[in-house]
């Protein structure tokens, strides 16, 4: 877990403004097949925010805390029972599927009909 410099945290709260919760941890809390849902949400977008259902707000602070540990990821905001984290993408992004050529088809000569 790397700690976010006051700059970075405040980027990463602007970047994260416009997204939308990606996992919810309900009653079940933080179950192995939540954290592999988190871990490969993490791996695609790298910033994401997690909803976390419950009035408690030391236990959604105990949920962020196992979250950063079992992820390696940094917390960035808690927000009511919206948690954002931040893990750096270490892998290099997949290269972008090649488009097939177009081929534009020989344009036809007009023809001209005359009445005769």
């Amino acid at each position: 877990m790397k700690s976010l410099s006051s700059a970075e945290r405040r980027l990463l709260k602007a970047r994260a403004h416009a997204l939308r919760p990606v996992v919810t941890v309900g009653n079940q809390r933080l179950s192995a097949s939540l954290l592999k849902e988190i871990e490969t949400s993490l791996r695609a977008h790298d910033l994401i925010k997690i909803r976390v259902t419950g009035d408690d707000r030391d236990l959604r602070q105990a949920v962020l805390g196992e979250i950063c540990n079992r992820t390696g990821a940094s917390p960035v905001q808690h927000i009511g029972k919206i948690l954002v984290v931040y893990r750096e993408n270490t892998e290099p992004p997949a290269p972008a599927p090649k488009k097939r050529a177009v081929r534009k088809q020989p344009r036809r000569a007009k023809r001209s009909f005359q009445n005769t």
